[in-house]
């Protein structure tokens, strides 16, 4: 493909203009990423990029069946735009569309990464196109409880994974540093040229890659707050039930009980527990099952009371009659009478 490949100064500029509003609101010294003149740089960065990316596509610069050194020198720089775009697109800060955000933006980088690896770009596992447990949302996991254990396995050799790009991106970082003045200076040659560029697309692989990881950490967080929000908030249409409220009565025992406090209290019905539950039961407060179920020891418990109360009414009874005989017997008999001890 020729150098340029007819793209012109406008695509250029476009490139330029965006990765430069990117740089500003990277490094930038506002003490806030929502400030509005922030966030002013990340719309028109985004809107540079996005024309440059609609150019590049109608140019058709690339394509996943050529070989890298079949792109002009001049091209490369190119390839920097969907990592551009993600990168841009996180730093929107619109809570009410985070989710949205993240989603874009990892569209973004994973495009990006497909097209290095169809390059042979660098040597890395491409993500999932979509979030992981995205597609099979809501449905049990294969393997059940043991396969949401963590892998320890799994777990080394990503840890290994971040310490490698870690290495590898502060060693690109140094290598660009040294090149850099003299590429943008207009003193490098064509090997150079195609040298920086390359180096910078790898640099960004593993700045793609880490992007991805945090995205998907993200969104599982923020889908899981939607998930209880939803479980927590009453069903569309539906509303509390209106009680009607109680009015004041005296609860009793049993019926006997409610004649008694019944007469003494005229101004306030009394109702024993077996009609409170009736009564709440046709109001649809509690069901049918939900009225007390006296266990048989609770029954011979109350009947062993009654039955104690009874007797002690007969006692009470019995010794009544004894009191009332004595008073009886006193009468006819004067005090002292019987008594034989002291008579001479």
């Amino acid at each position: 493909m020729a150098e340029g490949a007819g793209a012109g100064p406008r695509l250029a500029e476009l490139l330029a203009a965006g990765r430069r509003l990117w740089e500003e609101v990277e490094t930038g010294a506002e003490p806030s990423s929502g400030a509005p003149a922030v966030q002013d740089k990340v719309r028109q960065g985004l809107d540079a990029l996005r024309q440059a990316a609609a150019m590049v596509a109608q140019l058709d610069l690339f394509s996943e069946n050529e070989e890298l050194e079949e792109i002009a020198s001049a091209d490369l720089k190119y390839l920097l735009l969907p990592a551009l775009l993600g990168a841009l697109t996180l730093k929107q800060v619109d809570l009410s569309k985070r989710l949205e955000h993240l989603e874009s933006a990892r569209a973004h980088f994973w495009r990006f990464l497909k097209l290095c690896r169809s390059y042979g770009l660098g040597s890395f596992h491409l993500p999932p196109a979509r979030p992981p447990g995205e597609e099979d949302a809501g449905s049990p996991s294969p393997g059940g409880p043991a396969a949401a254990q963590p892998n320890l396995v799994a777990m080394a050799s990503s840890r290994q994974a971040k310490i490698e790009r870690y290495k590898q991106k502060k060693e690109l970082e140094n290598r660009l540093a040294s090149m850099k003045t003299s590429v943008e200076s207009g003193q490098a040659d064509e090997d150079q040229l195609r040298e920086f560029y390359i180096l910078q697309t790898q640099k960004w692989i593993n700045t793609s890659l880490e992007e991805i990881e945090s995205i998907d950490q993200e969104m599982v967080i923020l889908r899981s707050r939607g998930t209880a929000k939803q479980s927590s908030a009453p069903p569309h249409g539906t509303s509390r039930q209106v009680r009607t409220p109680m009015k004041p009565f005296i609860l009793t025992r049993d019926a006997a009980q409610a004649k008694v406090f019944g007469a003494g209290y005229p101004g306030l019905p009394t109702m024993t527990v077996d009609d409170w539950y009736e009564q709440r039961r046709r109001q649809g407060v509690v069901s049918g099952q939900s009225a007390p179920q006296r266990a048989p020891g609770i029954i011979d418990e109350e009947l062993q009371k009654q039955q104690q109360e009874k007797k002690e009414e007969e006692d009470d009874e019995e010794a009544l009659q004894k009191a009332r005989n004595w008073d009886d017997w006193k009468d006819t008999h004067p005090r002292g009478y019987g008594n034989r001890q002291n008579v001479g």
